[in-house]
Formats: C-alpha cells, structure tokens, sequence
C-alpha cells in the first residue's frame, strides 16, 4: 500500500465561551476556531510488525493508541469495517504539546484523512469529521479546518467565511495547563465577561479584520492561577507592543498568539519572544 505524507496545522481560538456543564459531564462551548500554517508532518506506511506504532522526534509522546494519531487510524478501521493492519506513522513535531493549538487532534485528523487516501476510501470531509468525534472533541474541527463555528463539545461545525489574511505569532510560555483541572475551574470562576461571538461572526461576514482582532477573548484566562495569567500577560503586553491588532490565549493554554496586518512587525514580535520563551513561531492563517 502507497506511503503518504500528510500535514496538521495548528488552530487558534479566536473567541472561546464555556456556556455550562452538561448532564453527561461535559461542557457546553461555543468558539470560533482558525487554522494556521504551523504544521506537524506524519507519514503512514506500511508497518513491519503488528498493529499501529506511532515514532516521534518528541520522545515522550506514547507510541500506541494513547496517541491520538494511532486513536485515529483504529476509529478509521473500525468505521469501514476493515481488519486492523501494520501500520507505521512517523510523526514530525513541531507545534508545540499541551499548549491548546490542537496538536495531537491535527494530527489524528491527519491520519484521517492519509488514511482515506491510502485505502482509497473516497470519503468526505464530512465523513471524515464524523469518525473523527470518535476520538476526540477537537478532532472533527481539525478534519475540515479554516474558519470555523464550533460548537457543542466542539464537534457542531459552521463554516464561517475566511479570516482576512494576517500573521500570527504564537508563543508558548514556560508552563503547561491540565485542561480537565481548568474545565473543572471554570464552573466556579466569576467570569469578567463572554466574547461577542455573535460580534465576531459580523466581523468575519464583512472581510473585517481590525473588527476580528478586537472580539478576540477566551474565558479560560479568568480560570488560569495567578503565576500563568501573569506570563499570558506578559506575552500579550508584547506582542501589543510590537503592533499586534490583537491577542489573547487559545484553547486551555498555555500558548498566546497575536495578529498582525503587517509582516514585518510580527517579525520582530516574534524576535522579542525568543528572547524569553524558545516557543515561539510565525505563521499565517489559512
């Protein structure tokens, strides 16, 4: 069967709500997501012993089905009724873990979709999406990319019109955020505010993008302990300061990006960042 080779981007959180917990323990979400072109690359071929290995130039990511990667090429199997076969997926890390950028659930989506190619399978995106919600909320998302309405547990999707083009620079500070400890938070958080999703969807419907960058919000900040909202802060503070329109921090963190209009200012956002965190990339959003 053919090798192929396939590419995760990143997503940011352009507006992130909690709206409730839910009776089966889960969280309500309402956010608007956007790729970018921070990719992590896996290749799928052939396996040389029994079931599904995953090798990492990360070396502490789990090299079985505890990857979301191998989670995906299991649920792909499972939903075709196909037997379970060697398979071996070297996967090339580059966004960074635990950071809320969706790493490992671009990538099992990526495996969805290497795996459509390489069995011939012929399915949607769609489709795709739907095995997807089988191995993790973010998943399905991750499958159809862009921009996107996320809603539900993430896996209710609209596709929204495009984010004018701009550049992001994301950096990660030097912690990392157990999401269920901060879902477990938010319930008992006094929230300062909600995003103005519905504010952000206009903004996106007139090509908007001063209008998008000032509704960026993520009611997880509020959740955050007082020593990671002040590093948030402090990466904030200078990306503005280096002429972000706007930033804020994705997902559960602990990444934080800004957007620019102007490439060269992300560039030395970016250059001011390194010199305190060494995760830090510029990307544009596709």
């Amino acid at each position: 069967m053919q090798t192929v080779e396939v590419k995760a981007p990143a997503k940011i959180n352009l507006t992130l709500d909690v709206l409730g917990k839910r009776e089966d323990g889960y969280h309500d979400l309402r956010m608007v997501m956007q790729s970018v072109d921070l990719c992590d690359t896996l290749t799928l071929a052939d396996g040389g012993g029994a079931g599904v290995r995953v090798s990492s130039n990360v070396g502490f990511l789990p090299c079985d089905e505890r990857n979301l990667a191998a989670a995906a090429a299991l649920a792909f199997w499972r939903a075709l009724d196909i037997p379970a076969q060697p398979l071996d997926i070297t996967l090339k890390k580059i966004i960074p873990v635990c950071a809320g950028l969706g790493g490992g659930s671009s990538d099992a989506a990526a495996v969805l979709r290497g795996m459509n190619l390489r069995h011939n399978a012929g399915l949607s995106l769609t489709e795709l999406a739907k095995i997807g919600e089988r191995v993790g909320s973010d998943v399905p998302y991750c499958v159809l990319g862009s921009t996107a309405l996320a809603e539900g547990r993430g896996e209710v999707l609209r596709e929204l019109p495009t984010l004018p083009k701009c550049w992001a620079v994301l950096c990660k500070p030097d912690f990392s955020v157990s999401t269920p400890a901060l879902f477990g938070k938010i319930d008992s958080v006094r929230l300062r505010c909600h995003p103005d999703t519905e504010g952000m969807l206009r903004a996106l419907e007139q090509g908007d993008l001063p209008g998008v960058t000032r509704r960026l919000y993520n009611v997880f900040e509020d959740a955050l302990p007082e020593r990671c909202a002040d590093k948030v802060n402090q990466v904030k503070n200078v990306l503005i300061d280096c002429g972000a329109l706007g930033a804020v921090m994705s997902g559960t963190g602990s990444a934080v990006y800004g957007l620019f209009d102007n490439e060269q200012a992300a560039q030395q956002a970016k250059a001011e960042l390194l010199k305190l965190y060494p995760e830090t990339f510029l990307a544009q959003t596709v």
